[in-house]
């Protein structure tokens, strides 16, 4: 998602149209969204007949018409976003909430889903019983995706696609029928390390840390075979119906293990902050926030959560002027989401931080690369 936000924030098209549209994951409520896109649709179509030619708003029109028509609304999560020109077209389907508009630029309006992707947790959930193993991708507590054997990211997989199945790797019979403890435990290490090998094909395309769920022994096991145990950054053992229960109820079960996690980022990041600070290699002024980030001299953004500002920037000139009045001419409403883009779009992140934290006397802090 972020190397597609930054696709879409360096395309600079006349017109550029972002369509928002507020989705349902689940039956009936979803018998909803063809008629709130139908909606959206054709706000956007009075829009573009009204702003713009008719052989451009024509050509946009009917490439948004090809990729929504055989859309299917069964696979929605809970923001339908639509990125349109006369050259390409990009429907995404989001786990982030989102006001439902029709937005006519010259640049995709991306500020918003930059903003909510940055503060969101992103994670795998690793799903273990003796039987078998599920592989969920999770965004703060909302379900992304369960991998599947139809999922396309699993289709040309050197390993074993989830969900994977214990086939024959240890018996169930008696005590004369080799199940030993050790054999036992042999063989589902065994199971363990072929799971393992397929999470790590799939964390080699998206790096995202890794939550572990199942009992206490399993995962024992799984901690001793993979690869890359420092990925992990919490396991569950007191989960329920971890073969039968849905994705989501999975991911409800591991929300405190991933606030203590979220908890740790925000204690190291004040650790990180104070360093830099050690190092003359931090910033705190809005104005040399904005011109470091600008140059991409921004290695990591600290931003109090809800931090907004008006501005008028002068991109040329590299500054940032404060004003009292949003609507005023010139001025950019969330001048801080400008900043976050800019580091996000320079190869830096940001990280959001509670008030609690980053307070009013400093709501944002810069940590440069030199």
């Amino acid at each position: 998602m972020k190397a597609t936000l930054k696709s879409l924030r360096e395309t600079k098209a006349n017109p550029a149209v972002s369509i928002f549209v507020k989705t349902h994951r689940e039956h009936p409520a979803n018998d909803q969204d063809p008629i709130a896109l139908k909606n959206q649709l054709k706000v956007a179509e009075e829009r573009l007949t009204n702003e713009y030619d008719k052989r451009t708003a024509t050509t946009i029109l009917d490439k948004i018409h090809d990729k929504t028509k055989g859309l299917n609304h069964n696979l929605n999560l809970d923001t339908l976003a639509i990125f349109a020109s006369t050259e390409d077209v990009q429907v995404i389907r989001m786990p982030i909430d989102t006001t439902e508009r029709v937005v006519i630029s010259h640049r995709f309006a991306t500020r918003d889903l930059v903003r909510d992707m940055a503060s969101a947790v992103h994670y795998y959930t690793l799903v273990l019983t003796r039987d078998n193993a599920r592989l969920i991708e999770a965004s703060n507590d909302r379900v992304v995706r369960e991998f599947d054997k139809d999922d396309d990211l699993q289709k040309n997989m050197d390993n074993i696609p989830f969900p994977i199945e214990n086939n024959g790797l240890y018996t169930t019979g008696d005590s004369g029928s080799d199940r030993s403890s050790n054999n036992e435990s042999s063989y589902l290490k065994e199971f363990f390390n072929q799971v393992d090998k397929s999470v790590q094909e799939l964390w080699g395309e998206h790096k995202m840390p890794l939550v572990v769920v199942g009992d206490a022994k399993n995962i024992g096991y799984y901690k001793e075979v993979c690869d890359r145990p420092d990925n992990i950054i919490a396991t569950v053992s007191n989960a329920t119906n971890l073969e039968d229960g849905s994705a989501q109820h999975i991911i409800n079960s591991v929300q405190e293990a991933v606030e203590g996690y979220r908890t740790s980022l925000h204690q190291a990041a004040m650790g990180e902050i104070d360093k830099a600070r050690g190092a003359n290699m931090l910033q705190t002024d809005l104005q040399e926030v904005y011109r470091s980030a600008f140059q991409g001299a921004g290695e990591t953004l600290y931003v109090r959560r809800g931090y907004i500002k008006s501005a008028k920037i002068d991109e040329k000139a590299q500054t940032l002027s404060l004003a009292d009045d949003a609507a005023s001419e010139g001025v950019t409403d969330d001048a801080i989401g400008e900043i976050i883009e800019h580091v996000i779009h320079n190869g830096g992140e940001a990280v959001f931080m509670p008030q609690d934290i980053m307070g009013e006397d400093q709501p944002i802090a810069l940590v440069t690369r030199y």
